[in-house]
């Protein structure tokens, strides 16, 4: 379903003008039907240094495994070959606090169902997913559970699901101070703690951002960004809809993150022309422990729906602001990157 703004719910069947693409170069099937019958082995097989897009077809099932694409490997594109992102998951179950076969934990970066270093990088048409069951794992007290971490510049993900809990979606850069851009359009991520978090420049345009209701109070933190001082891009939300089914007032829109107490760490967490549900409050941004939000770059524009407000405690971009705060002007670094035109 979608909303009458256009915005992916759970999935569409995809628009045929833009499904259309090359011919995958590989094909993965869990059943052995294809070139591969996992997405690592893939990976693996695709040539390096690539200067034009590599695709890899991916049937549709549940694609269990750990996927890293490395720097080596850019321009890869994952296609989902079904009618539906909800066809194609690609997934694994794994927390910071998982134990590995050393006897240490994984962490937050190792937790990622789906690592992504490889520059050009471009999903279509699937669902990456971190099935990490925490109620069946109390003795993990470390919980975050990434589905996607990026760390490479130039991605796109076009009607892409993110599913997870804590941290869901990791949205960040090779260092502090390196810009790495993402473009995400019609997708949809759900969580509840920090989902949507990190230090890179992304693009959020007609996504659905999903609350989980984990049942406490608060419910939960959309964006935990983490946005160097020297980057004026952070994470900018353009014409989506942010759902929950918790209680009203429960979710803070974001906090800023300070990794090992980053003072250079500046948070920008930008929401335009988007609705917003009940669950969000009055005051709609948290603090970070000691850090303040009010230090952060929490700005929002012309928000509507119930859990919308301007107010003292909803600081609002001007309208000279706005004019900057675009998909264009987040995005075109210098080599003029335009992938919302596309």
């Amino acid at each position: 379903m979608s909303s009458g703004l256009g915005i992916v719910a759970t999935g569409v069947v995809p628009d045929p003008a833009r499904a259309a693409g090359p011919r995958p170069h590989l094909i993965v099937a869990a059943d052995g039907s294809g070139d591969h019958d996992t997405v690592q082995a893939a990976v693996d097989a695709a040539p390096t240094a690539r200067t034009e897009p590599f695709v890899i077809g991916v049937r549709p099932g549940t694609h269990r495994g750990q996927v890293i694409v490395p720097k080596t490997k850019p321009l890869l594109e994952f296609r989902g070959l079904g009618r539906r992102p909800e066809d194609v998951v690609i997934a694994d179950d794994r927390a910071n606090g998982t134990v590995k076969p050393d006897g240490t934990t994984w962490g937050t970066s190792g937790s990622a169902s789906v690592t992504v270093d490889g520059a050009g990088f471009r999903a279509v048409n699937l669902t990456f997913a971190n099935l990490f069951d925490e109620a069946a794992h109390p003795e993990i007290t470390n919980r975050q559970a990434v589905a996607v971490l990026t760390r490479a510049d130039r991605l796109v993900f076009d009607r892409v699901r993110f599913l997870g809990n804590q941290d869901t979606l990791y949205l960040n850069s090779s260092a502090a101070g390196v810009v790495a851009r993402v473009f995400l359009r019609d997708s949809y991520v759900e969580g509840d703690v920090d989902f949507i978090f990190g230090r890179a420049t992304a693009v959020f345009q007609r996504c659905r951002i999903h609350s989980l209701d984990r049942g406490s109070t608060p419910n939960g933190y959309v964006t935990a960004p983490s946005t160097d001082s020297t980057n004026p891009h952070g994470l900018l939300f353009d014409r989506c809809r942010f759902t929950s089914d918790a209680p009203a007032g429960t979710v803070f829109l974001g906090r800023p993150w300070h990794p090992s107490n980053d003072p250079n760490a500046i948070g920008q967490t930008v929401i335009r022309n988007s609705w917003i549900g009940a669950h969000v409050p009055d005051v709609a941004w948290s603090d970070f422990g000691t850090w303040p939000w009010e230090d952060a770059r929490f700005r929002e524009f012309r928000n509507f729906g119930p859990g919308a407000l301007v107010s003292g405690n909803r600081p609002q971009l001007t309208a000279e602001e706005a004019a900057t705060a675009t998909a264009g002007a987040f995005l075109s670094g210098d080599d003029g990157w335009e992938p919302q035109r596309c």
